[in-house]
């Protein structure tokens, strides 16, 4: 069983009443930078355990009468067709995407900017597509120097040449599809035109990691790291607040060293700056909602083996480089963890070796391990989904749940008319198969209700697995790591 060590609901209500907090802190507008997912946050709730993915939109659910969405692309980006890696699709998608999410939860959007300017056409082309769909668009553009030549940005030729947003709420929440979209630059420009105004309003960052109020390696920051190890993010003590406050916090790097120059574009705008610290600058409880820090601990420890076999497994397909596997190793050195600490990766590797073709593994919620190995009719991963629902249904191993009078009709169908090589059954496929049994055959039946148990299950395969099983996995919440080979010498892997 997976241990709880996170409190969700003592989470949501002290988020929202922290955000709050500070809407008042600044007379009653608040421009807050929401960095990070808002949906689906998967990493959060592998590394605190309890967490729900969707708890940050929950929380300002809880809010969302004083709440306004706006959206930041950067126009550079709509240009390059720039793509999420862990969904598929542009940000331009994305964010019409994220428009019908946050309206799906009743959350107001009010408008999307296009950050950095420059004409672009396909950037005016996505515009009017934005405005024919009934939303306000705004341009802001590129300032020269920023964000260091603070008397430049903070003048009518910077900050002043970017239209001004109209809003309407008292939360202002601006994200983006993805990091690098100006998102604080966007901020900073509505509080001096704000300024200019005579409105008063003022600026807050909402960053789930690092968690500022827990110690700086500590496994869920150093998680952290490896999940953003490709981009080189570093956790550091804040210096700014030791020297403010004489107390130790968490913050990265980027923001420690942009601080000087976001204090100095405050004190230009408002004649004083708010904030004496990047900590001060965050509004982020998370760290005070961790119930059981052994358990949040061990959650992050695997998470950073996860991140290990997945940098290996991208190295193996020609994705990534040997820094971001040195970073990782130290990570879990620092974690006091390692590859040894994952079992179902030695009981799949045990497996393959005893079987000399591909194994899968999956670790039960109670602990017990389940194997599964390629035969002629199934994959090493869909007999191990196979034998991993028999045991939690409490069914034989020897039983049948599939007849091969009905998965050879598939194969046939796979090979002779669907152009395939590999005859053998995907999970989908399976999963398909099962659920068709299930409709006639009790025992068939009792393993698909079982599915929703395999969620958060840890699950290694000793091959890299097929884009088909890895989404399959996915889908099913399992935790999935896979030796960096593939089952095959070939140089193309579809």
């Amino acid at each position: 069983m997976v241990k709880i060590g996170f409190d969700n609901n003592k989470y949501l209500q002290l988020q929202s009443a922290r955000i709050k907090e500070r809407i008042g802190q600044f007379g009653g507008k608040l421009y807050l930078e929401f960095g990070g997912k808002l949906f689906d946050d998967y990493h959060a709730s592998r590394v605190l355990p309890g967490f729900q993915p969707d708890s940050k939109i929950d929380m300002l659910v809880q809010l969302k009468e004083d709440v306004e969405i706006v959206l930041v692309i950067n126009a550079g980006d709509i240009e390059k067709n720039k793509v999420r890696g862990d969904l598929g699709i542009t940000y331009d998608m994305d964010v019409l995407r994220l428009i019908d999410a946050f309206r799906g939860y009743g959350l107001y959007v009010g408008s999307v900017v296009l950050t950095q300017f420059g004409g672009q056409e396909s950037a005016l082309a996505y515009a009017r597509k934005l405005e024919n769909l009934g939303l306000k668009v705004y341009k802001h553009y590129t300032i020269a120097g920023y964000p260091s030549n603070v008397p430049l940005i903070v003048s009518d030729e910077g900050f002043g040449r970017n239209e001004y947003i109209e809003t309407q709420r008292s939360l202002v929440v601006v994200t983006a599809p993805g990091p690098g979209s100006g998102k604080m630059a966007v901020c900073l420009s509505q509080l001096y035109h704000e300024n200019k105004r005579g409105i008063k309003a003022g600026y807050a960052k909402f960053e789930t990691f690092p968690i500022w109020n827990i110690p700086l390696q500590h496994p869920v920051n150093l998680a952290y790291e490896a999940a953003t190890a490709d981009l080189n993010d570093m956790n550091m003590i804040d210096p700014f607040h030791l020297e403010a406050y004489g107390e130790t916090t968490v913050n990265y790097n980027r923001d420690v060293e942009v601080f000087p120059v976001l204090n100095a574009t405050f004190e230009k705008i408002f004649g004083k700056s708010p904030y004496k610290s990047p900590t001060d600058m965050g509004v982020n409880m998370v760290g005070n909602c961790i119930v059981d820090d052994a358990a949040v601990r061990e959650a992050s420890s695997n998470e950073i083996i996860r991140r290990y076999y997945r940098a290996l497994c991208e190295q193996r397909k020609g994705n990534g480089g040997e820094d971001v596997i040195y970073k990782l190793e130290l990570l879990m050195k620092q974690a006091g963890t390692g590859i040894e600490n994952r079992p179902v990766a030695a009981a799949a590797i045990e497996r393959a070796e005893a079987t000399g073709a591909p194994a899968a593994a999956v670790e039960l919620p109670d602990g017990t391990i389940v194997t599964g190995k390629t035969t002629a009719l199934l994959g090493a991963s869909s007999a191990m989904l196979l034998n991993a629902l028999k045991k939690l249904a409490g069914l034989d191993h020897d039983i049948k749940l599939i007849s091969p009078t009905i998965i050879e009709p598939i194969q046939h169908l796979k090979v002779s008319h669907l152009g395939n090589h590999n005859p053998r059954l995907h999970t989908d496929e399976v999963l398909i198969a099962l659920s068709i049994c299930a409709a006639t055959d009790e025992k068939a039946e009792a393993a698909m209700q079982q599915l929703e148990k395999l969620r958060c299950c840890e699950v290694h395969s000793s091959v890299i697995l097929s884009a088909v099983d890895e989404n399959v996995f996915g889908k099913l919440g399992v935790n999935l790591t896979c030796e960096p080979k593939y089952q095959t010498k070939k140089l193309f892997h579809g």
